[in-house]
């Protein structure tokens, strides 16, 4: 009989997977102002990216529940992130059409992602320790944001963008390689027999499993909350690149180590809020997040070309600590709140409203940078979705059940 992984083994293969994972988000924005020289269409546009991977997410995610059962977690995390990765090797074609397929189909195979890693998580974190495992894990996020933003750029300074688009690729590759001897143990309940139905009736599922928010009053709050959140954190991401060459003039090796910077902060930030949320609970650390994050955006929004450039590193930092540092406590406090063996249906439920405002809120970046001629007006967009969210937090912290 294979024994099963700790939950420490389970949780550091996780932080593996968001590490790579975060390439189908950043690796085209970053490198937006070599790519969009060559593909004829402005940087700015790279909200646009994020939206499609969301909405190809909202496709896959549907179904990630049907997946496990027939397959396992490990399974639909190891077929996620190679479709992610031949979907991304598609972007070097450089084509407005070959971007837009690319993002979408990276979104396919990233949609089941984080529902996955919340499934074979939950069943073996200990309440006591649950905010700072679940921080643990998505420290990924930042971590691989920080990978890209980091090597990325050199790579394309010495040998062009599109190796640093393949480089990224056979990550996300090589990580699906590197689960399989966590397949057998942790994939050892899947139902081969399980039919997976069709699309229309996992939407269904999906819409069904909606509910769970309704029943729920703290789940909902804190499942838009989130959302708001997220747009302050995927703009920043898909943004703070761009705005560097073109509204600072910094070149674009620098300004992805700003990133880099930030991403860290952001990694550093999840795990001591997380450790703050184990100790003081979840909503107190929420509430005081989304109002730092307001306070970042809004040093951003009033940035220009005269700031020093360690002013400008810190503001990115202080931003990726904040806007970035919020997840794992939200997953940790989705996954106490969800009903009893629905941890599963209730990520995939949340998942499923936050990937809808990405829908919205990358692009509407884009087009006040476009309507503007600046990012201040983004930038503020950040603020006001951080402070927002944070009102939400603080209604949902009376409601939520202790």
């Amino acid at each position: 009989m294979t024994q099963s992984p700790s939950v420490w083994t389970v949780m550091f293969a996780l932080l593996g997977v968001h590490l790579a994972g975060m390439g189908v988000f950043l690796a085209v924005p970053v490198l937006a102002p070599a790519i969009a020289i060559e593909a004829g269409i402005p940087a700015a546009l790279a909200g646009v990216h994020t939206a499609l991977v969301y909405a190809g997410a909202l496709v896959s995610g549907p179904l990630t529940g049907a997946f496990i059962h027939r397959f396992g977690g490990i399974r639909v995390l190891q077929a996620g992130l190679t479709v992610c990765g031949l979907a991304l090797v598609l972007s070097i074609l450089a084509h407005p059409v070959a971007l837009v397929v690319s993002a979408f189909a990276c979104g396919m195979g990233h949609g089941p992602v984080t529902p996955a890693g919340s499934h074979l998580l939950a069943q073996k974190a200990p309440a006591n320790r649950r905010s700072l495992i679940f921080s643990l894990k998505q420290c990924g996020v930042p971590a691989g944001s920080m990978l890209v933003a980091a090597i990325t750029p050199v790579i394309a300074a010495v040998f062009g963008w599109r190796a640093g688009i393949l480089a990224v690729a056979a990550l996300l590759v090589a990580m699906a390689l590197a689960l399989q001897p966590l397949r057998r143990p942790l994939d050892a309940e899947r139902d081969r027999s399980a039919r997976l139905g069709s699309l229309g009736a996992a939407w269904g599922a999906a819409l069904g499993s909606l509910a769970i928010l309704r029943e729920v009053a703290a789940l909902r709050r804190i499942t838009v909350m989130a959302a708001l959140y997220g747009v302050s954190q995927f703009c920043f991401s898909a943004f703070f690149v761009v705005f560097q060459v073109e509204a600072l003039g910094v070149g674009l090796t620098e300004a992805g180590f700003r990133l880099a910077l930030a991403q860290g902060a952001g990694v550093a930030g999840r795990v001591g809020w997380g450790l703050l949320a184990d100790r003081i609970g979840a909503w107190p650390v929420l509430i005081g997040l989304g109002l730092a994050t307001a306070a970042s955006g809004v040093a951003l929004l009033l940035a220009g070309p005269d700031w020093p450039g360690v002013l400008v590193a810190l503001a990115g930092m202080a931003m990726g600590a904040t806007a970035i540092g919020w997840n794992g406590v939200f997953l940790a406090e989705t996954a106490r709140l969800a009903p009893t063996g629905r941890v599963g249906a209730t990520t995939a439920a949340t998942g499923f409203v936050f990937g809808a405002c990405m829908l919205v809120g990358p692009p509407a970046f884009s087009a006040l940078v476009q309507a503007s001629g600046g990012y201040g007006l983004g930038f503020g967009l950040c603020a006001l979705t951080a402070l927002a969210g944070a009102a939400l937090a603080h209604g949902g912290r009376a409601v939520a059940r202790p």
